[in-house]
């Protein structure tokens, strides 16, 4: 059974993922308002696979015997004066959730509850790529958006990411 300090961690952490897929719609909507759909299109799966990474939290939670309870969600407040602005308060979340998640795990260490470490283990993975693409879309917008014909391209490529839910994710 669960400690419950690692439990209320974990369900906290499931407000935090939907969070996330909110920031990131809020992202794809300024996006979205400036003409860049593929931009816009990115945030837009970038939102679905936070809402996946909820969901893993909240059934392990729930095969583990404990109760979810949701948290109000909070209001994204950024404000975007040019278009790297979402790009880089994306690549700055992504390592606020890498520090979440690698509380939780250092707690489940020191209560040496394996089961939820291995859980864990792949959000670690997870993290670890979502920082990736994050500065990779910063260095990519960097690089091209200077100019129109680049920033053009970069758009489209961006539309063209497809959603796929994780065939990989965590055993619950």
């Amino acid at each position: 059974m669960l400690d419950k300090k690692i439990a209320e961690m974990l369900n906290e952490q499931i407000n935090k993922e939907l969070y996330s897929a909110y920031l990131y719609l809020d992202f794809a909507n300024y996006y979205a308002d400036e003409g860049l759909d593929g931009f816009a299109h990115w945030y837009e799966v970038q939102a679905q696979e936070e809402r996946d990474h909820a969901l893993m939290f909240r059934r392990y939670l729930l095969n583990n015997g404990h109760r979810v309870t949701f948290g109000a969600i909070d209001r994204p407040d950024k404000v975007f004066k040019v278009h790297l602005d979402p790009l880089k308060a994306g690549a700055e979340h992504e390592r606020y959730v890498t520090k979440l998640i690698t509380e939780i795990y250092h707690e489940a260490a020191g209560q040496k509850d394996y089961r939820t470490m291995q859980f864990l283990d792949w959000f670690i993975k997870e993290q670890g790529e979502e920082e990736t693409n994050a500065d990779d879309m910063i260095k990519k917008y960097t690089l091209f958006a200077g100019d129109a014909k680049g920033l053009y391209a970069l758009n489209q490529e961006l539309l063209g990411r497809v959603y796929a839910p994780s065939t990989t994710g965590p055993s619950v």
